[in-house]
């Protein structure tokens, strides 16, 4: 470097940049450094590019804030999107769950006026079953012997009734509302609350409608069993040909209409009456046949003499025996055959001491050869009841029972009762 400040490029001299002001007679020069020159270019392009950055934002500023507010509305309306669904999704659950408490409270009502119906069922069925056990005579079948265990069953049983109590307290505001489901052998792990309410409810109504049909076919089984006595005890008295109001409770007149089906409750109230019709027919039949003279006077006895002609013990001679004789000793108590009203209590001729007791319809019965008398004539007997003792009073060769049996007057068979009285004996 030289003392003038010129400085050489590549062994040459250069001369630093001046500039030159002239202003009339003044002339101005300034000398300008490549520093001084290198700085004002930077500022002049930084001010260029911060002029071209801020015109820039100026022009794209807009778009910015567009592209920005509506990223946010993006944002928002998913997240609205997102509370609806939810919203949505909660309801759905609360109808679910409105549906399946409104669905249980249904079945609970249900099941419960089911549980009504059967306290009902049972208010009707105690006496009239009883009444048909009573009626009934001793049954050979298997179905019938066990009738006083199945009864229990027949007019209500506890579980159901209990279960559907259970139910009813479930559905209306139990804070364990599906405990009672989760213990139940046949529900999974994964089903629903619904799901294990809707089996047990399947469940329960399966146990009553298995009580419902029980109770229908022990009803027509004690009607059949019933009438099958009422028809044995018609067969008989009519095949003895005795008489007997055999179409008590049946109507054979003929009849029509529309056919209606019938639900449950008429059903069983028809088989309910069905049942009182058979009692009250067998009833019936049981008191005409019991007002017969179809007992044994002497039962175990033998028969020393029976109905019809014979040889006369005193004189030899053929004669009709109108009764039957018994072998009995002396003061054995001689019982009636059947109710009724002493007509005759003394001694009457060959009969010695004799009483005769009418029976209603015609029919009356005779002891005699008594060797005492114990009832009085008007005097209202029960069947067994004693009227004497045997004895040999008047026209007799020895003790014995004489026994006859009448009708209208007119002497009958008395074998004919007893052998009537052996086959309808079970069902009276």
């Amino acid at each position: 470097m030289n003392a003038n400040g010129q400085s050489a490029v590549f062994g040459r001299r250069r001369e630093p940049h001046t500039v030159i002001i002239a202003r009339g007679n003044e002339i101005r020069h300034f000398t300008i450094r490549p520093w001084v020159a290198a700085f004002l270019g930077s500022a002049l392009a930084a001010i260029a590019v911060g002029y071209l950055l801020a015109t820039s934002y100026l022009v794209l500023r807009d778009d910015l804030i567009g592209a920005t507010t509506s990223r946010q509305a993006r944002m928002q309306q998913a997240y609205e999107d997102r509370i609806s669904a939810l919203r949505s999704q909660v309801d759905r659950i609360t109808s679910r769950q409105l549906l399946d408490q409104q669905l249980m409270e249904s079945k609970v009502s249900e099941l419960l006026q089911r549980q009504s119906q059967l306290s009902q069922r049972h208010g009707r069925l105690g006496p009239l079953l009883e009444r048909a056990e009573n009626e009934a005579p001793p049954a050979a079948d298997p179905a019938a012997a066990g009738a006083a265990d199945k009864r229990a069953e027949l007019i209500g049983n506890a579980n159901p009734a209990g279960q559907a109590y259970q139910v009813a307290s479930i559905g209306t505001g139990d804070t364990r509302p599906f405990s009672l489901w989760s213990t139940r052998s046949d529900s999974l792990p994964n089903d629903s609350a619904a799901d294990r309410a809707d089996k047990l409810f399947v469940s329960i109504n399966k146990s009553l409608k298995s009580i419902e049909n029980e109770q229908l076919t022990r009803i027509t089984t004690l009607a059949d069993n019933a009438y099958k006595s009422a028809d044995a005890i018609t067969q008989a008295l009519e095949a003895a040909g005795l008489p007997v109001d055999s179409n008590f409770g049946k109507d054979n007149s003929d009849v029509g209409g529309p056919l209606i089906p019938l639900d449950s409750s008429m059903i069983f109230d028809s088989k309910v009456k069905e049942l009182d019709e058979a009692l009250d027919a067998l009833d019936h039949l049981k008191k005409e046949a019991r007002r017969l003279p179809l007992a044994n006077p002497a039962p175990g006895h033998t028969v020393t003499s029976p109905f019809g002609v014979r040889t006369d013990p005193i004189l030899g001679s053929a004669a009709l025996h109108s009764g039957m004789d018994f072998r009995a000793p002396i003061g054995m108590a001689a019982k009636v055959t059947a109710p009724g009203v002493v007509t005759k209590a003394g001694w009457n001729g060959g009969y010695g001491r004799m009483v005769e007791v009418d029976h209603g319809n015609g029919f009356s019965t005779r002891y005699g050869h008594l060797s005492e008398i114990d009832v009085t004539v008007g005097e209202k007997l029960d069947a067994g009841a004693v009227v004497g003792k045997t004895g040999s009073s008047g026209r007799s060769t020895g003790p014995h029972l004489h026994y006859e049996v009448r009708h209208n007057g007119e002497a009958i068979d008395p074998l004919r009762f007893l052998t009537i009285g052996k086959k309808v004996e079970q069902y009276l």
